[in-house]
């Protein structure tokens, strides 16, 4: 019979607190083990335990790293509205994290769901009716606030959290605002990379955020921060940044990069015998937007109200190069022209002889 008489723990360097006592912490610490003692304590016919204390030979944060990695385990419980490239993309990662992954879409995606691991709902309130924590809208930014608008929010958990990944800020943290009932929580994101910048890893790429409307809750607060995690433990850069503020900054780093390669793509650029590396980089930068569809790109200036603005900064300076450059060709040009008109023009004698010009030095 085994039990926990002459139980005595082996001595450490340093001694056990009293709030690790092995008795009280024996069964729920990980930093405890368990092995039988030698033969000589058998003598009353029972087999006795000692409790080998590891803590002791640990770092004094160790019980912190502990917590740490208990938290980072915690897997949510994620529907995807929009499960198109995107939508896959980021449903590839949350899987492989651990994480239940549920989706939904206009499209029938259901065999690539499968592939992946998802659970797929062709029929939004059976999405809704397995109440996620989280809702992951991965529509596109035109379509946006009519998927909003379909979902059953009645048959939500009233805390859920919902979740955007727009390339705009602005403009969902409004339809968030105007139509989810104020009990649901509002995160939005920007993960600032895709399937194809994204596709050999996501670490040191930015990502985004904007703590919208959070509740209180230690659940709810822990709960948006696991969400954050699963971009952390990926190894992107997390942004905290206003919506506001993001589209300030989006409407020249991606807006005029979008406008820029699109506009490339109108050229009938190609490789070359004698490419340079900043050519290299137009064509990488024409491949990587045009790849996107267009309503990514008319979302971006449409719902964005500094990308008119940027636009218009574009449009003059191309002028103002044009300017410059055609000024600098007029000048020449202008010179060229007098020259000529003064060869043709040369001065005649008294007697009718035209004289030799003076050659210029």
């Amino acid at each position: 019979m085994l039990t926990l008489s002459g139980l005595q723990p082996l001595k450490t360097r340093a001694a056990i607190p009293h709030e690790l006592h092995p008795i009280s912490h024996c069964f729920r610490r990980p930093s405890l083990s368990f092995s039988t003692v030698s033969p000589r304590n058998r003598s009353n016919g029972h087999r006795s335990l000692c409790v080998r204390a590891l803590d002791a030979a640990q770092p004094y944060d160790y019980e912190s790293q502990i917590n740490e990695r208990f938290e980072r385990s915690v897997k949510l419980r994620i529907a995807i509205v929009g499960f198109g490239n995107f939508g896959q993309f980021l449903a590839k990662t949350l899987v492989r994290q651990g994480h239940t992954v549920l989706a939904h879409s206009r499209s029938n995606y259901s065999d690539i769901a499968t592939e992946i691991g998802v659970s797929y709902y062709s029929d939004p309130h059976d999405l809704c009716e397995e109440h996620p924590e989280v809702i992951l809208l991965c529509t596109s930014i035109i379509s946006t606030e009519s998927v909003l608008k379909s979902l059953p929010l009645q048959r939500l958990k009233r805390s859920t959290l919902f979740v955007d990944v727009l390339s705009v800020k602005e403009m969902p943290r409004k339809l968030f605002l105007q139509n989810l009932p104020p009990e649901f929580d509002i995160l939005c994101t920007h993960p600032m990379f895709g399937p194809e910048s994204g596709k050999n890893g996501w670490a040191g790429l930015p990502f985004v955020y904007d703590k919208v409307r959070i509740g209180s809750e230690e659940s709810r607060v822990n709960r948006c921060n696991h969400f954050l995690d699963v971009f952390a433990q990926e190894g992107c850069r997390l942004v905290e940044m206003s919506c506001a503020e993001h589209d300030r900054h989006a409407a020249g780093t991606q807006f005029i990069t979008h406008f820029i390669g699109r506009t490339l793509g109108k050229i009938d650029l190609d490789l070359t015998p004698i490419n340079t590396k900043g050519y290299e980089t137009l064509l990488n930068l024409r491949d990587n937007t045009s790849g996107d569809s267009f309503e990514l790109f008319y979302g971006l200036f449409i719902y964005n109200k500094n990308a008119l603005e940027q636009l218009e900064r574009l449009d003059m300076a191309f002028e103002s190069v044009k300017k410059q450059l055609f000024g600098r060709l007029h000048d020449i040009l202008r010179m060229q022209l007098f020259e000529n008109a003064e060869d043709l023009e040369a001065p005649q004698s008294s007697n009718g002889a035209v004289e030799e010009s003076p050659k210029r030095q």
